[in-house]
């Protein structure tokens, strides 16, 4: 699995560029390719699609883009081509926030998204994305953060005691320190 690629953006089509890392030329679906410079260096996020017959890479020029993009594609009926349109063309923070108010409208706008997988995103994804920007969080805990939303702690809370765990720890310390903070 790939968290990221750094390299040089060599080619740019209507719907992915190519990175060239070390010699090596990495075709990567991106949202919005025209806003790559070409001859440029980047450090694109990237995540590595693999079924049966189809091997891609999707890239993100933020991390917080890319987490999006992953709960996205976690919905039931909304795959990475559909996804990606949606990045393209909306806001990170305007697609949260129309899950959040429950605004069909807004989700319909994006291609191949109707009314059945509009509410199908809402269904899954409200109450799951914050409406903050989620770059403030330190990637250390990401991790942190998924642990404790599957032990059933709300966002909301999670976010408040996030800047009293020491990033530098590990996973479990991290954890345990945590569960201290959430219960005082």
């Amino acid at each position: 699995m790939y968290e990221y690629i750094k390299g040089k953006v060599v080619n740019q089509e209507f719907n992915y560029i190519v990175i060239d890392n070390n010699g090596i030329g990495y075709l990567v679906y991106v949202p919005n390719p025209y806003s790559f410079e070409l001859d440029k260096e980047y450090t694109v996020y990237i995540y590595q699609y693999v079924r049966e017959d189809e091997i891609s890479l999707y890239g993100f020029k933020t991390f917080e883009e890319k987490n999006l993009f992953l709960k996205l594609i976690d919905v039931k009926g909304l795959g990475c081509k559909m996804a990606l349109p949606m990045l393209a063309t909306g806001s990170i923070n305007g697609i949260k926030d129309a899950i959040e108010r429950e605004n069909i409208l807004y989700l319909k706008k994006f291609p191949k998204i109707g009314d059945k997988v509009a509410r199908q995103i809402i269904l899954d994804l409200k109450g799951k994305l914050s409406t903050t920007n989620d770059t403030n969080c330190d990637k250390n805990y990401d991790e942190l953060i998924e642990v404790l939303k599957g032990l059933g702690y709300k966002l909301s809370d999670i976010n408040k005691i996030l800047p009293s765990v020491k990033s530098d720890l590990n996973i479990e310390d991290q954890v345990k320190e945590a569960l201290k903070l959430m219960l005082k």
